[in-house]
């Protein structure tokens, strides 16, 4: 599950570390769960640019994934493990009694020709997907809904899981990726096992071209502007910034609050753990 690394032919190749496909079992998606997929270029439906260092990358097909896993009571087989280019993740084929197919976010220690099943009859292993009533305290957990039956949505990217740390009547506390312990409902539905491809954090594309085919631009840091195109632009060689780091449009960056208040506050107990800065 490491990263691969190459001999120093070139200089992109000295420095680049990327994902090792070995793991993977087929480069061939199940055609049936594919869909058309579009691109934006970063710009929104008036063609204005609304996300900065967008556009270009391979043509991809969007990967019909299974968030709701709401096939309960049905036992299904693990036919593969393969490569998403619209996440992180791996994603893993199930192949149900029935003979339906569907697409699941791949968690660790899941491998192939293993049985997974979802519901109140499944077992607390890997793969199987749980309501948090039902989960012990202290198991790794991902695809987590934030409401009863409305699909996971918490902890679905590369290498995170969320733990269960307390209990209570009506509520079931859980630590998230972020540090934050919120409270959730008790049926809320989750699945067993951290995500797959824990080494993604880890990638270095080793060169620019890599990224654009990713769908990446190159960026130029704001110091390295003029003052009427960045705020932190302008001055005599190497300026410092002068203030509060900020994005092109003035957004808090490394580390400022962004987060508006919501009506589901209350259900936090301990604010996310602050990073430290670099």
């Amino acid at each position: 599950m490491g990263l691969k690394r190459f001999k120093p032919t070139t200089p992109s190749r000295r420095h680049a570390e990327v994902p090792n496909y070995d793991v993977l079992t087929t480069d061939e998606p199940e055609k049936s769960l594919l869909e058309p997929l579009k691109k934006s270029g970063g710009r929104n439906n008036q063609g204005k640019e609304t996300v900065r260092g967008r556009g270009g990358g391979h043509k991809r097909k969007y990967r019909k994934i299974d968030f709701q896993r709401d096939k309960e009571g049905v036992t299904a087989r693990v036919l593969s493990r393969e490569y998403d280019p619209n996440r992180s993740a791996w994603i893993t084929l199930l192949s149900y009694s029935d003979g339906e197919k569907r697409y699941i976010l791949s968690p660790l220690k899941l491998e192939v020709d293993s049985e997974v099943q979802a519901g109140e009859g499944a077992e607390v292993r890997p793969g199987n997907a749980l309501q948090l009533k039902r989960i012990p305290a202290g198991r790794p957990i991902h695809n987590l809904e934030f409401s009863p039956n409305s699909g996971g949505k918490i902890a679905r990217s590369a290498g995170t899981a969320a733990v269960i740390v307390a209990k209570e009547a009506g509520r079931v506390d859980v630590k998230l990726p972020s540090g934050e312990v919120r409270g959730f409902n008790p049926n809320c539905k989750a699945t067993i096992g951290q995500v797959s491809n824990p080494g993604h954090k880890n990638v270095k594309s080793g060169k620019a071209g890599r990224t654009r085919h990713m769908g990446r631009k190159s960026k130029v840091r704001g110091v390295a502007k003029n003052a009427v195109d960045h705020p932190h632009g302008g001055g005599e060689g190497r300026a410092f910034v002068g203030r509060p780091p900020v994005s092109a449009t003035g957004v808090p960056a490394k580390g400022g609050k962004t987060r508006k208040s919501k009506a589901s506050d209350k259900m936090i107990i301990k604010r996310r753990t602050k990073k430290k800065r670099r």
